[in-house]
């Protein structure tokens, strides 16, 4: 692994020193399997008219709204999730986010594409001073355009995988902010360590660009304190080489959403999620990548049910904070199953909820 305070922001490709570039594209460690042109074009007449009712919520996901006085008081090692793959850390009296997704649609366009279930518990222009938006790859439920330039005046490092920093530079953020990294590669800031780790996915955002960036994993240190923030990434023998390296993780963030059998390499059934955690060496589990937007065919609420089920059939602690909900990164606590009256399902004997933590 290397550490660099500083790595160049300018970098051009082809990024020829990194493992996973070649002939111009980032590639994994393994070869994925991709879909044909006639399975693509399946998935998507499926997405557009064959669609479950459910995949939507039948009515408002419940939000805590959130205030910037509300953060500031906050204490350290505070986490809230404000919707999908978007979380925001207070460490060391700074504030950290992940994956900024504020826009109403994971979509170029504004008019169309999956529409968001809630509005974000905190606008962008209330958001305190960023330490560093940490960004996991490009695609759109993950790298937002309009949320990352209104973050650029109060953010202070931009936080990317090889490639994405170069997106952000283009786009009109100042060059000295952006900070790119190849897997294994880290820095430290405000006494916080970060390294991007490896992920099992892929990158673009139109026709002709690819996996022209990288995609990543993200460990984040204060001390003996330890995150992992998945990204997104199917399953693989990565996740065991990170928990060797840098487990235990007191809580990992991990993707548990958007899956399907048509798509196994790059996301996650919620079995694959739980065993990811298990190797990373994780005590608690919280489940993100869901309850935002439609991305996929499953109802909207089956990664909760499905995730919390396996977590009490293996005595993993979960969490399952609702958006804008505070959750203690030292001492997270089972939370409530919220999703579930919107759901209209039946309840689950409480005890369930209270779950072992796993040392």
């Amino acid at each position: 692994m290397t550490f660099s305070l500083c790595p160049p922001a300018d970098r051009q490709l082809p990024y020829s020193d990194s493992p996973q570039h070649r002939h111009g594209k980032f590639h994994n460690d393994r070869r994925i399997r991709s879909l044909s042109v006639g399975q693509t074009l399946a998935v998507a007449w499926n997405m557009f008219f064959n669609k479950p009712a459910d995949t939507v919520p039948p009515g408002s996901i419940p939000v805590d709204t959130l205030t910037r006085a509300q953060l500031d008081a906050a204490p350290d090692r505070s986490l809230f999730r404000l919707g999908h793959s978007t979380v925001l850390l207070k460490l060391r009296g700074t504030f950290w986010l992940t994956d900024p997704v504020f826009a109403e649609r994971a979509s170029p366009l504004q008019w169309l594409g999956p529409k968001r279930f809630h509005a974000p518990p905190i606008s962008l222009a209330e958001l305190p001073p960023i330490q560093a938006v940490i960004l996991s790859h490009n695609h759109y439920d993950h790298l937002d355009k309009a949320a990352v330039l209104a973050l650029a005046d109060k953010t202070e490092f931009f936080l990317t995988p090889l490639g994405v920093g170069d997106t952000l530079i283009e786009w009109g953020i100042a060059p000295g902010k952006v900070r790119q990294f190849n897997w294994w590669q880290g820095t430290e800031l405000a006494g916080v360590r970060l390294t991007a780790t490896p992920a099992q996915h892929f990158s673009g955002r139109g026709l002709a660009d690819s996996n022209k960036t990288l995609w990543a994993s993200w460990v984040i240190r204060d001390d003996e304190l330890r995150v992992f923030f998945s990204g997104d990434s199917g399953y693989f023998d990565g996740f065991k080489a990170i928990g060797d390296k840098y487990g235990p993780f007191d809580l990992t963030l991990m993707e548990t959403g958007a899956y399907n059998a048509q798509w196994p390499d790059v996301h996650m059934q919620p079995e694959e999620t739980l065993q990811a955690h298990l190797d990373l060496r994780g005590r608690w589990l919280l489940p993100i990548h869901n309850g935002t937007f439609d991305l996929s065919m499953h109802s909207w609420h089956e990664p909760f049910e499905r995730i919390t089920a396996l977590a009490a059939h293996h005595h993993v602690a979960l969490t399952t904070p609702r958006m804008g909900e505070h959750l203690s990164i030292a001492q997270p606590q089972p939370t409530t199953r919220w999703w579930r009256a919107l759901a209209a399902l039946p309840a689950h004997p409480a005890e369930h909820q209270l779950l072992v933590t796993r040392d």
